[in-house]
Order: structure tokens, then C-alpha cells, then sequence
């Protein structure tokens, strides 16, 4: 069965980074996508970056593109998300999600597998 643990969050200051990172188990075909998605109390939950993990496509939303990095390490069946020049804004839980697809994904209801979360804030 497919497990996906994150782990990484934690409190910042605005400006600072984090990593997040995503362990996963189970996964038994190689045309799968990961992702990474948020939520904020009372907020909807958002798409943050995708990748595929075999041809490392990528596609990240619009307004985190160049503060945010998506990447995964095959060997150790890993993903990651580098998150730089933080913002109170991006205080929310952030899951990480898998689906099998030949193709990237970016919206929630694509995606099968979902971990708990981790929580990060960002303190103004």
C-alpha cells in the first residue's frame, strides 16, 4: 500500500526558507506524479508544484514560481519542496499527494495518495 510522511515544517520568519521533504513507500509503477498542496485555516486547499517522477517535469502555481522548488530524489524515494523568501501568506499545512499518471497533474481531485501534513508558519 502507498504511504506518503511529510516532515520539515516548522516556524519561520518572513523571509527565511524551509525544506520540506515527502517519504514514500509503495509506490510500484514508474508513470506516477507527485505534489505538493496547501491549506490555510479557513482556505480552500490550493496546488503548490508538481513533478513527474520519472522525466522530472515540472509546473508550480503562478504566484509561488521562483520562491518555491519542487524535486525528488528517485534512490531514496523522496520528494521535496524548497521554499525561500517565506510570507506570512504561506502559513498553511502542506500535504503531499501522488497519482498515477504519464502525464503532470495540478489539480487536487487528480491526485489518489494524500500524507498527513506538516504544518508551517511564518511569523511577520
Amino acid at each position: 500500500q502507498v504511504q506518503l510522511v511529510e516532515s520539515g515544517g516548522g516556524l519561520v520568519q518572513t523571509g527565511g526558507s524551509l525544506r520540506l521533504s515527502c517519504a514514500a513507500s509503495g509506490l510500484s509503477f514508474s508513470n506516477y506524479v507527485m505534489g505538493w498542496f496547501r491549506q490555510a485555516p479557513g482556505k480552500e486547499r490550493e496546488f503548490v508544484a508538481t513533478i513527474h517522477w520519472s522525466d522530472s517535469t515540472t509546473y508550480y502555481a503562478d504566484s509561488l514560481k521562483g520562491r518555491f522548488t519542487i524535486s525528488r530524489d528517485n534512490a531514496k524515494n523522496t520528494l521535496y519542496l524548497q521554499m525561500n523568501s517565506l510570507k506570512p501568506d504561506d502559513t498553511a499545512v502542506y500535504y503531499c499527494a501522488a497519482v498515477f499518471s504519464r502525464l503532470i497533474r495540478t489539480r487536487q481531485n487528480e491526485y489518489t495518495y494524500w500524507g498527513q501534513g506538516t504544518q508551517v508558519t511564518v511569523s511577520s
